[in-house]
């Protein structure tokens, strides 16, 4: 439903996709009608609220007097007009990648094609339309997935370490640990600092912890963050042991839901990203078609795939909706001209053919408003 479980943005797929499958639905219709000899008077367009359509104006009296065979060519034509429309773009999205091979990379990483303004991410040291990202702290990004999945990691393991050699960690470290380590202070120093050691008063610093052998303790260490992260990640201790150096592995001194993220972006420097990944997933939209050259536009394919997805959904829910008995449906006139064909032969009482048209009809009718009514209620509820 627009505005409600469909985004705003996405209005004029929905739109035109009704229309087109309403248009080639009724032309269906009148295809078949002139193939039986039957009169069309006209045809028309309307909307009804957000529902643009189209219909057919067929002489009745010709439907009436026609073999029912050749009523359900004309009802059921509709019905496999949007079919085809289903199959067709089906096949489009199955060769889409192939298609645009000439002009779009795929499976190497992903391009950025949408970035909220004013979002943490945005900006000019930030992601911009055209980025192609090809890892997030460590992890591959080649496709769409990956990036939901690499995502998705950074959430459930939590922060990655770099490793890093405790004289580096003296050195650079510029809290108040660090300034007495500096200066030769003894080991009743108050090495052990609160997680804001930087006092948050440093864009380029971040607060690091980490252990050493000689003491149990956890260890803090202001730390500039993008020459931290340059160096090899580690999830342990053990991971950074180098012969003759004392190395550890830093981590950032976060809470649990704040992370990290190291994305690498084509030839930029890495953006180091701090926040919670979800604000990352919710701020940046990618595509897998990577252009060959800055004159292709990247929306290109999110445009068809987005349409065909949409055809394949909305054709196929008139499919479906159409061959239900129903009142005010194909599938009313559908249904009688099936029984017509199927039951004259057999049951040759009029009476009794109308009596079982109805009782389906009632059925099919209910069956439907059934479901409307318990999709809405799931809806809203």
């Amino acid at each position: 439903m627009p505005g409600v479980n469909l985004p705003t943005s996405q209005m004029s797929y929905y739109l035109l996709t009704l229309l087109i499958c309403g248009i080639l639905h009724e032309f269906g219709h009148a295809l078949a009608a002139v193939r039986e000899q039957v009169h069309v008077n006209g045809f028309g367009f309307f909307i009804l609220i957000l529902y643009p359509g189209a219909f057919v104006e067929m002489s009745t009296e010709h439907l009436k007097v026609i073999a029912p065979i050749r009523q359900l060519r004309i009802y059921c034509a509709g019905v496999w007009h949007n079919f085809i429309i289903v199959l067709a773009a089906l096949l489009v999205l199955l060769l889409l990648p192939t298609c645009l091979l000439p002009f779009y990379t795929i499976g190497n990483s992903v391009v950025v094609s949408y970035v909220v303004q004013g979002s943490a991410v945005s900006g000019p040291r930030g992601l911009v339309v055209g980025d192609p990202i090809t890892s997030i702290s460590g992890c591959r990004v080649t496709s769409i997935d990956d990036w939901y999945t690499c995502i998705a990691v950074s959430i459930k393991e939590g922060n990655l370490g770099n490793c890093m050699a405790l004289n580096v960690i003296q050195d650079l470290d510029t809290s108040m640990a660090g300034a007495f380590m500096k200066k030769n202070m003894t080991k009743t120093s108050p090495l052990n600092q609160p997680k804001d050691c930087c006092n948050q008063t440093s864009n380029t610093h971040l607060c690091f912890m980490y252990h050493v052998k000689s003491l149990p303790k956890t260890k803090f260490a202001c730390l500039p963050a993008r020459t931290t992260t340059d160096r090899p990640s580690c999830k342990f201790r053990s991971d950074c042991y180098t012969p003759k150096v004392e190395t550890t592995c830093v981590y950032p001194a976060l809470d649990n839901k704040t992370r990290l993220l190291r994305i690498i972006h084509g030839h930029k420097p890495p953006l180091l990203f701090l926040g919670d990944p979800l604000d990352l997933h919710y701020s940046v939209a990618v595509s897998n078609y990577v252009p060959n050259n800055s004159f292709i536009p990247i929306s290109l394919p999110y445009v068809i795939e987005t349409f065909c997805k949409y055809l394949i959904s909305l054709s196929g829910a008139l499919v479906i909706i159409n061959v239900i008995p129903c009142y005010a449906l194909d599938g009313q006139w559908i249904c009688r001209a099936f029984i017509e064909f199927c039951l004259r032969p057999i049951i040759p009482n009029v009476e009794v053919r109308n009596a079982i048209y109805s009782v389906i009809l009632i059925y099919g009718t209910i069956i439907l408003l059934a479901n409307v009514f318990i999709a809405m209620w799931t809806l809203f509820s």
